[in-house]
């Protein structure tokens, strides 16, 4: 359990942390490029605008086009460098809309481990580390009551046939070495009716009743902790929302006017953390719904099988 735990949380830092081996540049310094860059080349085709006008007033004045019986140099000069300014524009053109365009696309290819983390930082993390603890909390004890449910479900119908065999073959204390040798709860709730079979049937009854109780307790050890980490997280987002907005207007009460700029801030950490609680939310309600449908099977079989158990000793007593 505690290496889980330990497991859990080094990949939960691993996730959030940021990438130091790669350049950081902030948005605003990207975009000023991106801005500087589009100028120069705005600059360039206006300059190759005015020489593509004069080469066309060129190739006007140069008269006919050449041809085999009568070539004009001055005209063939002229198209030729209309065809060069002309080629020049249509790269700068699309130079330019690369730029334009250039920013929506890096945002499509973020995968979701860069977005989530991205989202993360954006939320402020001294907040959003609220949730997320709830989260790795959970999913640990969730993963650990998962693998304990499936390593307790036994073939009950397979075990009660080798104890009414046992019972046949070697008495009570063969089923009861059975028993010993099948791991899960409905062994261990055989072997103590068993094991009290021979007080009479009534004892038998008891400590089936009795062992399935503490039985269902181990089944249900630490759930709870995962419905509280439910409840937990939403309301640890919804914090984050009310000191959000608390931050946004002390910000316009100190500007003394109402900017979106000043307020943009506090809202988005405030959507962003209410947003992640309910995220971890569902992500625990799922486990903790199977959770709780893993556990009403394992105690619907022990109570079906603890009814073949009481058949077969009554049979036995005849």
């Amino acid at each position: 359990m505690k290496r889980l735990f330990s497991l859990l949380l080094i990949f939960s830092v691993l996730a959030v942390q940021p990438n130091y081996a790669l350049p950081i540049i902030d948005d605003d310094e990207l975009t000023e490029n991106n801005e500087n860059s589009q100028n120069e080349n705005s600059n360039e085709i206006d300059e190759l605008n005015v020489q593509l006008e004069l080469m066309k007033k060129a190739l006007e004045e140069a008269g006919e086009p050449s041809t085999d019986e009568k070539p004009n140099p001055a005209y063939d000069a002229a198209k030729k460098g209309l065809d060069s300014i002309q080629e020049k524009i249509n790269k700068l053109n699309t130079l330019v809309n690369n730029v334009v365009n250039e920013p929506a696309e890096d945002e499509e290819t973020l995968n979701f481990h860069e977005e989530l983390k991205k989202r993360f930082i954006e939320g402020d993390p001294k907040f959003m580390v609220f949730p997320l603890l709830c989260l790795i909390l959970g999913l640990a004890i969730a993963i650990e009551r998962i693998i304990y449910l499936n390593l307790s479900t036994t073939d009950s119908a397979k075990l009660t046939r080798q104890v009414e065999e046992a019972m046949k073959s070697g008495g009570v204390k063969e089923a009861k070495e059975v028993c010993r040798n099948t791991p899960g709860p409905v062994a261990s709730i055989f072997y103590q009716g068993l094991d009290r079979s021979s007080e009479g049937l009534e004892s038998a009854e008891k400590a089936l009743i009795a062992y399935g109780g503490v039985q269902m307790g181990q089944l249900e050890k630490n759930v709870s902790w995962v419905s509280l980490f439910i409840a937990l997280a939403p309301m640890l987002g919804f914090m984050g929302t009310v000191i959000g907005m608390i931050t946004a207007f002390d910000k316009i009460e100190a500007a003394g006017d109402m900017q979106p700029s000043l307020v943009a801030g506090g809202i988005k950490v405030a959507l962003l953390t209410t947003v992640f609680g309910l995220i971890v939310a569902i992500i625990l309600q799922v486990f903790y719904n199977y959770i709780i449908a893993k556990i009403d099977s394992i105690v619907n079989d022990m109570e079906n099988a603890s009814i073949d158990l009481m058949d077969i000793l009554v049979n036995n007593k005849k």
